[in-house]
């Protein structure tokens, strides 16, 4: 593995390739405002999750939440199931980067002996809370004081200003069009309209559509851009001994990596403005795994925006830095066919913003052949977690593979 440049490094994790599976997963309605609280969606996915494995909820003695916007913790869980067994709580779970790096302390914990049964679970009700203007990560951002004094005054605010930012200097930098964002755009929408309980399920979008539509800020489209939704996800891990007892067919967690941003959120610092810290999480997983990029047949992306799924795949080894647009082009990244097969529901840009978690639970369906847009003898998955100022790869083999 090449040394990672000096804005970045790499968080140091234990092999746990090959020790812990995914064995059950399950998902809350997936819509605009619901009117439902994040506790009442996170409770339909665990329920859900742990039908898939077949397994009651008395069986869950460990659960992996967020450190953000948690509203499903130990005690809601226990209160909501009537159970009364210890739980073993990691905050290192959830969605975003979490929901790739929970499995590793989920590991950890089975080697332990701190549980035998690990949920993970995330959800948020932000579509509902948006008319309050209380839903959304624009709150925290908005809160924050060094953005607050140093990046707002500048008009350096929200979220798609900073990211078209970003996506106008890999333009300057790599000559990337439009066109070539559109792809992904396209690409992620093309998926979501064969997804059943995806949000823009029945909104078509060609790449002509996509470049008819006004910029809101330069260069992109609200096609660029991430839903504000309900819902949520959850799955659940056992050690992969235990997996083969169980109803499903084991889907193993082989590698994980985590990089980190020396500039945290403020992606303004950073020296290099078109990356993100894939470029050392990345290489990390796959070392783990005992695999390289050319093994996996299906990547899912936390894709906030599109550049940035573009800029995870150049840096997690998918093609050159600064060759991504060229990558992305003439259906690359559709399910049939595709060289890359990317976020074959939809992704946060056309199934649901929940964060990256319902992203793991796609590739878990991939592996086991039940995808609404199933990639053809699909082994191995890849799941790009990202917050900014980290992201997270974890990567999921098929039992046998």
């Amino acid at each position: 593995m090449s040394a990672a440049p000096g804005w970045v490094f790499p968080e140091p994790l234990d092999d746990v390739g090959g020790e812990v599976a995914i064995v059950g997963v399950g998902e809350a309605a997936y819509s605009r405002a619901s009117g439902r609280t994040s506790r009442e969606i996170a409770a339909e996915a665990t329920a859900r999750a742990l039908e898939d494995a077949g397994l009651a909820p008395e069986d869950v003695d460990g659960i992996t939440v967020s450190r953000v916007d948690t509203d499903f913790d130990a005690d809601a869980f226990r209160a909501h199931f009537g159970t009364t067994r210890p739980i073993w709580v990691s905050h290192c779970g959830g969605g975003m980067t979490w929901a790739g790096t929970a499995p590793h302390d989920a590991a950890l914990a089975l080697r332990r002996g701190d549980a035998t049964t690990i949920l993970n679970v995330f959800s948020v009700d932000w579509a509902s809370k948006r008319g309050e203007m209380v839903g959304g990560p624009g709150k925290f951002h908005a809160e924050e004081l060094f953005k607050q004094n140093l990046e707002v005054p500048f008009g350096w605010f929200p979220q798609p200003v900073y990211f078209a930012s970003i996506a106008r200097r890999h333009m300057a930098e790599f000559g990337t069009t439009e066109a070539q964002l559109g792809e992904i755009a396209v690409a992620c929408r093309r998926h979501a309209n064969r997804t059943p309980h995806a949000v823009m399920r029945d909104k078509l979008l060609s790449l002509d559509d996509y470049l008819a539509s006004p910029t809101i800020a330069d260069p992109f489209r609200k096609e660029d851009c991430s839903l504000i939704s309900d819902g949520g996800a959850a799955y659940v891990m056992t050690s992969v001994e235990r997996a083969r007892d169980l109803r499903r067919p084991v889907v193993e967690v082989a590698g994980v990596g985590l990089g980190t941003s020396r500039t945290s959120r403020y992606w303004a610092q950073q020296d290099d403005f078109t990356a993100t810290p894939q470029v050392c999480s990345a290489p990390a997983a796959f070392a783990m795994a005992d695999l390289t990029p050319a093994d996996v047949d299906v990547l899912a992306c936390y894709d906030p925006f599109t550049i940035v799924s573009l800029m995870q795949i150049e840096d997690m080894g998918f093609c050159p830095k600064g060759e991504g647009g060229r990558f992305v082009e003439d259906g690359a990244l559709y399910f049939e066919g595709g060289a890359l097969p990317y976020n074959t529901h939809g992704g946060l840009l056309s199934h649901a913003y929940v964060l990256g978690i319902a992203h793991v639970v796609e590739l878990v369906r991939q592996l086991r052949g039940t995808s609404a847009s199933q990639v053809p003898d699909a082994r191995v998955g890849v799941y790009g977690g990202y917050t900014g100022p980290q992201a997270s790869t974890l990567i999921l083999r098929a039992g046998g593979a």
